[in-house]
């Protein structure tokens, strides 16, 4: 048995009442109630590892504790402090009712869940139409062969593309629909559709485009009275002899590269989109920039050149420019329509429809692969000025010619040369190569199974552009970045040189001051030059009244 703790002995005198281990060291009250401060900040200091803080570390075990009050303590301290740190990272759960973590994929499964819902009502009559003629494409069959190259999507993906298809048909009057492919973007992607409405039925869009532009036009023209009636009453200055050059007008819908309109969105569980229609100068800019796209039609797209709209534009133009360049088909499968006016429809820019031809006889697989002349385009090129058909911009109307006869004739400029592209349904083999790489490369889907493989053709000028053609069917698609091969690093346009400086003449060099003499000797000319008008006036007024006199 131990005595009593002697005052050599650590320990001593903890159980005097009054006393305190720090009586001996900081006799001060402020100086030890400040240490006992700065104690306790250091024990509130969060880890940089774990950010928790052993003051409240030490609070939870000793709470722990007296909570469960077990035996022998002090033997398990190291087990209650690593039970402690463990709860602060395990999420709380009811004893009753367990909180259940909402997972992405469920997240996703119930946006989804639309695309799986029937709409009710109808009966046996609408499955009919359903199953019989339907502008619906069948994206699963497409991906299959194009699966056989190992190109394409998931099976679950082309399933809801195929879902948001059908959904899409179901709101408009379409007449064709097409899966056009997918576009990435940074932050999200582009599924896009190719759709032809019915006739007549884009006629009301059109015709609210040209309202909105017509009243746009008139508040320019009032905001422009305005002004001109303003700069009258100040002094005018110089007006500028620049004149901007002509704008080119779009292609009207259901034409040229305006022939199909396209709808977009980033899941096949969200809506579609309509894109805007493409503008000759918004390809022209297109063709001079390189932008990955964010996923956001709303995003801005700066650049130099500066493009004229913002993403949903650039897309748009993106797509007009990969369709005219990778929509093919097997030579035979298309024909020109046998009609009176081919020879006016040639001269005006060539034929722009053509039509199945019955007595289609597809080629072999090995024909179509040994050969890229057993393909051809059925879509239009576009030229340089941005259109599929060549526009005059100095073509004047008769009412604008009949206006300017009274008026005096300005200077007309040059003639522009007639762009011509080549015409439709011309053979791959006469597209231009990269430098040593050929536009196109053609391969079959398998070399061991050759009975049963698919013809393949990709584009080397927009990488992720397929084509496949198996018996009478094929269809092209495109998976990609939306950008043009090039061999070379991308080179922005340069900015146009600095304006150079008015020539200095004596017209406008600023003269010297005059000196004192020579502005006095000013002065005196100009006084007796009027005193020379006065005595003239007078000798004519009395010359005048003597007149007078003698009559």
């Amino acid at each position: 048995e131990h005595g009593p703790i002697e005052p050599h002995e650590p320990g001593y005198g903890l159980y005097q009442p009054g006393y305190s281990p720090y009586d001996d060291q900081i006799s001060d009250t402020k100086s030890r109630m400040l240490a006992i401060q700065n104690a306790k900040a250091y024990l509130l200091k969060s880890s940089t590892t774990s950010g928790l803080n052993l003051y409240d570390h030490l609070a939870n075990m000793l709470t722990k504790i007296l909570d469960e009050q077990p035996t022998n303590a002090v033997d398990i301290i190291e087990n209650i402090s690593k039970d402690v740190k463990w709860a602060q990272f395990q999420k709380k759960m009811d004893t009753l009712r367990d909180e259940h973590e909402i997972l992405p994929a469920f997240e996703a499964a119930e946006k989804q869940k639309a695309l799986f819902t029937k709409e009710s009502g109808g009966g046996e009559e609408e499955q009919e139409e359903e199953i019989g003629e339907s502008p619906l494409p069948n994206v699963m069959e497409t991906a299959f062969y194009f699966e056989q190259a190992g190109i394409g999507l998931s099976k679950e993906e082309s399933y809801h593309i195929f879902l948001a298809l059908k959904k899409l048909i179901s709101d408009r009057p379409v007449q064709t629909c097409r899966f056009w492919g997918k576009i990435l973007g940074l932050e999200m992607n582009y599924i896009i559709a190719e759709v032809q409405f019915q006739e007549g039925e884009e006629e009301e869009e059109e015709g609210e485009e040209e309202n909105d532009s017509e009243e746009r036009e008139k508040e320019m023209d009032e905001d422009e009275d305005e002004d001109e009636d303003e700069t009258k009453k100040k002094d005018e200055p110089p007006k500028s002899t620049y004149k901007p050059p002509p704008v080119i007008p779009k292609e009207e819908n259901g034409t040229g590269a305006n022939k199909y309109v396209y709808f977009v969105c980033n899941d096949p569980s969200n809506p579609w989109v309509k894109l805007p229609p493409v503008t000759p100068a918004q390809i022209v800019c297109a063709r001079k920039i390189k932008k990955f796209f964010t996923g956001r039609l709303d995003a801005p797209v700066v650049s130099f050149p500066p493009f004229p709209g913002n993403e949903a534009n650039y897309l748009r133009a993106q797509i007009a420019r990969i369709s005219a360049g990778t929509h093919i088909s097997p030579i035979g499968f298309y024909q020109f329509p046998e009609e009176e006016g081919d020879d006016d429809e040639e001269g005006e820019g060539g034929r722009d429809t053509f039509e199945e031809n019955p007595d289609f006889q597809p080629l072999s697989v090995a024909e179509m692969v040994d050969s890229v002349s057993a393909w051809v385009h059925h879509v239009r090129s576009i030229l340089e000025q941005g259109r599929c058909v060549w526009f005059n911009p100095f073509q004047k109307s008769e009412e604008e010619e009949e206006e300017e006869e009274g008026e005096e004739k300005e200077e007309e400029p040059g003639e522009l040369e007639r762009e011509v592209g080549p015409p439709l349904l011309t053979p791959l083999s006469e597209d231009e190569g990269i430098q040593n790489i050929p536009a196109w490369t053609a391969y079959p889907s398998t070399t061991l199974i050759p009975q049963h493989a698919v013809a393949i053709l990709q584009s080397n000028r927009w990488p992720g552009a397929f084509a496949f053609a198996s018996g009478k069917k094929f269809d092209n698609i495109y998976f990609g970045w939306g950008h043009k091969y090039s061999p070379e690093n991308q080179n922005p346009v340069l900015p146009p040189p600095v304006q150079a400086e008015y020539p200095s003449g004596p017209e406008i060099t600023e003269g010297s001051d005059p000196t004192l003499e020579e502005e006095n000797a000013f002065k005196a000319a100009k006084e007796k030059a009027l005193a020379d008008e006065e005595e003239q006036e007078e000798e004519q007024e009395e010359e005048n009244e003597e007149e007078e006199e003698d009559d």
